[in-house]
């Protein structure tokens, strides 16, 4: 079995993602793996008119990634201790083809992402960036649903 070395966790702010950050640095401590996180800014779409279609509006751009990069830094600093190496990488773009590629690119040997756990009419209408990124992840993924079951590190 190849060794782990490179974790990808995607973050998007919200409990479930930072369950899946806090699991990965039991990961990270257990393989001496460096761990990156990844934000990803989806653009907004607009109609403008019905002769042009829609149109992506990139507005404050740069204050998005900058404000995105400093909450990621500072969640980095606060979860991780500084015995283990954390990177954070700011995309825009659709959440599964940045996570994907991103993992590519780094050469990523895990992603830990997390499942919200959407079902039904929910899941029908917005899919599953978890699910997508299973399908299609250049590495293996390890999905983590609320409540954490099954394998635990110990402390």
């Amino acid at each position: 079995m190849n060794e782990i070395k490179k974790i990808l966790v995607p973050i998007d702010f919200s409990d479930y993602s930072k369950n899946a950050l806090r699991y990965s640095i039991s990961f990270a401590r257990t393989f001496s793996a460096e761990v990156c996180l990844i934000y990803v800014i989806e653009p907004m779409i607009y109609p403008a008119d019905f002769s042009m279609g829609q149109i992506a509006v990139p507005p404050q751009e740069i204050n998005f990634n900058n404000r995105a990069k400093e909450e990621l830094e500072q969640l980095a600093e606060k979860e991780f201790g500084p015995d283990l190496n954390v990177s954070v990488v700011i995309k825009s773009g659709k959440p599964f083809v940045e996570i994907i590629e991103t993992a590519a690119e780094l050469d990523i040997d895990l992603i830990i992402i997390a499942t919200h756990g959407h079902t039904g009419v929910e899941h029908l209408l917005f899919g599953s960036t978890a699910e997508k990124v299973v399908r299609k992840a250049p590495c293996p993924v390890l999905t983590i649903r609320e409540p954490i079951k099954g394998f635990k590190f110990k402390a």
